[in-house]
């Protein structure tokens, strides 16, 4: 009889273990889902498999803590929005001259942000764990400006400017929550 009972607690025990298991990782899949949005689909189909592309969202995560991002100051995102205006206004007269000027001033943003720059698809990955609905924008212009066609630039150019809005904006708001320092 107290056989029966030790084998009915171990099979109680591991089935709750199992249950709790379970849970948390549907509970993670959610969060992620949650937090990537778009870009977690994207994961899951460049990996194939949902437990793949997790492990590698996290590990994104895990990266990007590891670096040392910080936002730009006020100043300095008014001199880049500046300069977005005349590589923007540019776009007229040499639309792949502006497209290839964009990705430079996205790429400057970046680097002072703290990113590594100069691996499309390391920045995107990076990228994706602060800016997840913006990289889809990034993805679509690199696309788009490889093309060369008149349509196909402008279209890059308004993704482009979808990143780079989202990267100044974000950085406008992390700054408003950073603590204010009293002289």
């Amino acid at each position: 009889m107290h056989a029966v009972i030790w084998v009915i607690a171990i099979v109680v025990v591991a089935l709750v273990a199992f249950a709790a298991f379970y849970a948390a990782q549907r509970q993670r899949s959610r969060l992620l889902r949650t937090h990537f949005g778009p870009e977690y689909e994207q994961a899951v189909r460049g990996y194939g498999e949902r437990r793949a592309a997790e492990r590698a969202l996290v590990e994104r995560a895990e990266r990007v803590k590891r670096l040392e991002t910080r936002p730009l100051p006020t100043p300095r995102r008014d001199e880049l929005a500046r300069e977005w205006d005349a590589v923007q206004a540019r776009f007229v007269d040499d639309p792949a001259g502006a497209i290839a000027d964009a990705h430079g001033l996205l790429g400057t943003v970046m680097h002072e942000q703290g990113y590594p720059t100069g691996h499309f698809s390391e920045e995107v990955e990076l990228l994706s764990v602060h800016h997840p609905g913006a990289v889809q924008h990034y993805r679509a212009a690199y696309q788009l400006a490889a093309e060369r066609e008149p349509e196909d630039l402008r279209q890059a150019m308004i993704h482009y400017r979808a990143l780079f809005d989202d990267l100044l904006q974000r950085d406008a708001a992390r700054e408003a929550r950073a603590p204010k320092v009293r002289t």
